[in-house]
This record gives structure tokens, sequence and C-alpha cells, in this order.
């Protein structure tokens, strides 16, 4: 999936996490199993503290189902 600037722009905008970071948590995602929830845990910790955002250990916990049960939208764009 290929995505475009205005769309790392968006989300640099809403959250302060540039275009950069993301592809480096794209690439640990990759490297991964994302499947694997102390995986998707670390991500989740470590955009959390990116985004000054807390995420709950309930949230986190969904989050971790919605992925691993391909619940996750697959339009990402349109989310943003």
């Amino acid at each position: 999936m290929k995505f475009s600037d205005s769309f790392f722009n968006r989300v640099e905008k809403k959250t302060n996490v540039n275009k950069q970071t993301i592809l480096n948590l794209a690439k640990k995602l990759q490297e991964n199993d994302m499947k694997n929830e102390g995986t998707l845990r670390e991500v989740i910790d470590e955009l959390s503290r990116m985004t000054g955002r807390k995420v709950t250990k309930e949230k986190q916990d969904k989050i971790i189902e919605a992925v691993i049960n391909d619940k996750v939208p697959k339009d990402i764009d349109k989310m943003i």
C-alpha cells in the first residue's frame, strides 16, 4: 500500500508524528509478526508516548484484538 505525502501531512498535523517516524514503525511491524501481541503492545506504547495520548490497558486489548482478528479498516486514508 502506498500513501501520498498529503496522507503523511494530515497524520503529522493531527499527531505531531513525522513521516520518517511512521515509516520506521511500519518497518518494525513488517519485520515482526503483526499478529504478535508483544510486538503490537510495543508499537502501541511507542505511539502513545510519541503522541502524548494515554492508551489504557482495555483500549490496548481492543486494538490488539482488532488487529489479530483482521477487523482493522483497510482504507486507512479515510480514517485520517
